[in-house]
């Protein structure tokens, strides 16, 4: 005796559209959590001439840091989806010009000088942190709203 599945096709059509409807879900949520992410860390940045503020940013996919200087969140952190570059976001903080960026967040410790200040000792810069700590605060809330913009997409899928 077979058993018939009323309503079959029209579950697999559902079953069949959600990924993609959890993706522009996903894809939306990275975007306005990175956003705050970033917009929170460029107010906590101190600022001299611009340079390090406006190097602060959120790029997608797989990232290249340009210089070991450079600071980046969020590789298997709480804006990534493991395996996938299109739902992957990493903040980054630095570039040619802002090469400075992990001095800065971290600070440096007292060092001899070289160079035209050879023979003169550098007294080391306090930690001025704004990178992380935004970065700490926001995840567990990143975290929540992705999975509430997965379920979302369950539901707009199945209500369908």
């Amino acid at each position: 005796m077979a058993t018939e599945l009323i309503g079959r096709e029209k579950v697999l059509a559902k079953l069949k559209a959600m990924p993609a409807a959890a993706r522009t879900a996903i894809k939306g949520a990275l975007k306005a959590n990175s956003d705050q992410i970033v917009a929170m860390q460029k107010r906590l940045v101190p600022v001299d001439s611009g340079d390090l503020r406006d190097s602060i940013r959120a790029e997608w996919g797989d990232v290249k840091l340009a210089s070991s200087a450079n600071l980046a969140s969020g590789g298997g952190g709480s804006l990534t989806i493991k395996g996938d570059p299109d739902l992957t976001v990493t903040i980054v903080a630095g570039d040619e010009k802002a090469f400075y960026a992990r001095f800065v967040e971290f600070g440096t410790a007292p060092h001899d000088q070289g160079g035209w200040a050879e023979g003169t000792k550098h007294p080391g810069t306090t930690p001025r942190p704004f990178f992380y700590g935004p970065w700490r605060a926001m995840r567990k809330k990143s975290k929540s709203s992705v999975s509430r913009a997965i379920n979302k997409a369950a539901k707009q899928v199945a209500a369908q």
